[in-house]
């Protein structure tokens, strides 16, 4: 390609206009509540002792701040992606959630759940304000996404078709319940769900590819998927490009902003140089993103 990546977050605007985009669509952005943001950088802050590596967090603003960052940046819509670690937690970050989103337009109204006997109804009622993205967390849940108190919760989200941006890959930690086997399974009884796997299904790729391939709902989203931090760590075979320039239609941008130890114009840059061409590059920064959710250029 002619077109040179962004050099840093300045140059974002000017990467995106010249490949004939109104903006980006962001699918994996987290905003949380003061607090619970505060333990979640607390964790990266230890991360030497979780992951054996440094993760330096480059946005760790307050929320006026991000939000204007984001819209220098050109993100047209984003979620706000709550998840909890334990039961009882899910429907005040819904409620929290959804009073954000209220008040600011390009926020995609997000929610979340968890297995536990109130979920089939804080999920109807979520749905019934509006939510248009959830997310799960399953190594930070630590729960099986086939729990049988989520089978009303997958039937209704397969029913809506509502995205859910799920993290079930076993990157940068496993869990008891990450890796392809329990996501293949859940698949198996609820093949029509929209699902976005989050970072690729890192580092099970070839995995989460067949996943993509093989039913029609299933997404996945870029989150820090090929940046110099991830493949350090976890590096995505070149062999299975050709698979990914296939799957063009399904992958969709996601950062992980703002708890990434690098810019965010490192993200779209690391999506340059895999070299699949300007038309994947449209489709995953803005097209499919924009289709998934319903936004105007």
């Amino acid at each position: 390609m002619d077109l040179p990546p962004p050099s840093d977050d300045a140059d974002v605007p000017r990467y995106w206009r010249a490949l004939g985009l109104p903006g980006l669509v962001d699918v994996h952005v987290h905003f949380l509540p003061e607090r619970v943001q505060a333990k979640v950088w607390a964790y990266f802050e230890a991360a030497e002792t979780h992951y054996g590596s440094a993760w330096p967090i480059r946005y760790p603003l307050p929320d006026d701040e991000r939000l204007a960052l984001l819209e220098r940046l050109g993100v047209r819509a984003f979620p706000t992606l709550p998840y909890p670690h334990k039961a009882g937690m899910a429907a005040w970050l819904n409620d929290w959630s959804a009073e954000f989103a209220a008040a600011h337009p390009r926020v995609l109204r997000s929610a979340t759940f968890f297995p536990e006997p109130e979920a089939p109804h804080y999920v109807a009622e979520a749905l019934d304000r509006g939510a248009r993205v959830f997310k799960v967390h399953v190594q930070v849940g630590g729960f099986d996404p086939r729990h049988p108190l989520l089978d009303p919760v997958w039937g209704r989200l397969e029913e809506t078709g509502t995205p859910v941006v799920i993290h079930c890959g076993s990157g940068p930690l496993a869990g008891a319940h990450t890796g392809p086997e329990p996501m293949t399974g859940l698949l198996e009884r609820y093949p029509r769900l929209q699902l976005v796997i989050a970072h690729l299904g890192m580092p099970e790729y070839r995995e989460f590819l067949d996943l993509a391939e093989r039913y029609e709902r299933v997404h996945l989203d870029t989150t820090m998927f090929a940046t110099d931090f991830t493949e350090r760590l976890m590096p995505f075979d070149p062999a299975d490009r050709p698979r990914l320039a296939a799957l063009r239609d399904k992958v969709l941008l996601g950062s992980d902003f703002p708890s990434i130890p690098y810019p965010y114009a490192h993200q779209l840059a690391a999506l340059h140089r895999l070299e699949l061409g300007e038309e994947w590059l449209r489709a995953v920064l803005w097209g499919n993103g924009a289709r998934l959710f319903g936004v105007e250029g």
